[in-house]
C-alpha cells in the first residue's frame, strides 16, 4: 500500500509568519491537530495542537485579557513550530509511515515530491484505516490464527484445506514477532463458512497444527 492511495492531498496549510491566534483559530474550527507550514510556497516545517498549547499563556496568568491578545497576535508560527520536519514520498509504503511515526513518536508526516513541493499529510488515523483494509476486518468472516512451521508449503496446506470447505478468503497475514525460533504465525481471515463448517475446520486443523484460535466477527 502506498502512500499517495492513503494520504490527504492539498492540505490546508499556513505561512510562517501567520499569527499564533489565528492558527488556534484554524485548527479549532476544522478540528485539526497539524498544519504544513510554508514560506513563499516551500515547506519550511509543521505546527501542532501540542506547539500550540505548550506555547500558550499558563491559565494561571497575571495578564489582562487584553494582553494576552495582543501576546497571541505578535507571536508567529515560525517562533513555534518543528523547523525541516520528516517527510515521506508518495510513493513510500504505508508500512514505512507506520515504522517512522513509530520511531520518532510523530503522528502526522508531509507527503512531498522529489523537489519537497508538498503534496499532501498521511497522518496516524490513515495508517489506521490502511490496517483495517489490509486485514479485511469490515468485512468480517472468520479469523483463523495458527502457529505453523517455517517450512514451505505449509500455509498451502491451510489454504487448500479451508478452500475445499467453501471458504472464501478475505486476507492472509504472517508474523514472526511473537513465536519462537522456526515457527511464524498466520492470520487468515475468510468468509462463507457456516458455523459447522468452522467447527469442522477448527477440528482438523487441531489436528495438524497449533490452533492459536479462531474468531468469529461480524
Amino acid at each position: 500500500m502506498l502512500v499517495k492511495d492513503w494520504m490527504t492531498a492539498d492540505p490546508v496549510t499556513i505561512s510562517d509568519d501567520t499569527s499564533m491566534m489565528k492558527a488556534i483559530h484554524l485548527m479549532k474550527q476544522h478540528r485539526f491537530r497539524r498544519l504544513p507550514v510554508l514560506h513563499n510556497g516551500e515547506l519550511v516545517g509543521i505546527i501542532t495542537d501540542r506547539d500550540l498549547k505548550e506555547a500558550s499563556p499558563s491559565k494561571a496568568t497575571t495578564l489582562d485579557v487584553h494582553e494576552l491578545y495582543y501576546l497571541l497576535a505578535e507571536l508567529h508560527v515560525k517562533d513555534i513550530m518543528t523547523r525541516n520536519p520528516l517527510t515521506v514520498r508518495p510513493e513510500d509504503t504505508v508500512e514505512h509511515v507506520a515504522q517512522l511515526m513509530l520511531e520518532h513518536t510523530i503522528s502526522g508526516l508531509p507527503v512531498v515530491d522529489e523537489q519537497g513541493k508538498l503534496l499532501g499529510i498521511i497522518t496516524q488515523s490513515d495508517v489506521f484505516r490502511a490496517f483495517m483494509h489490509i486485514t479485511g476486518i469490515q468485512q468480517g468472516g472468520v479469523q483463523f490464527a495458527l502457529r505453523l512451521k517455517d517450512q514451505p508449503g505449509l500455509i498451502k496446506e491451510v489454504v487448500d484445506l479451508l478452500r475445499a470447505r467453501g471458504a472464501r478468503f478475505v486476507s492472509l497475514l504472517t508474523s514472526y514477532a511473537t513465536t519462537r525460533e522456526g515457527f511464524r504465525d498466520v492470520y487468515l481471515r475468510v468468509k462463507n463458512l457456516s458455523p459447522e463448517g468452522v467447527e469442522e475446520a477448527r477440528k482438523e486443523l487441531a489436528g495438524r497444527y497449533e490452533v492459536l484460535y479462531i474468531v468469529q466477527e461480524e
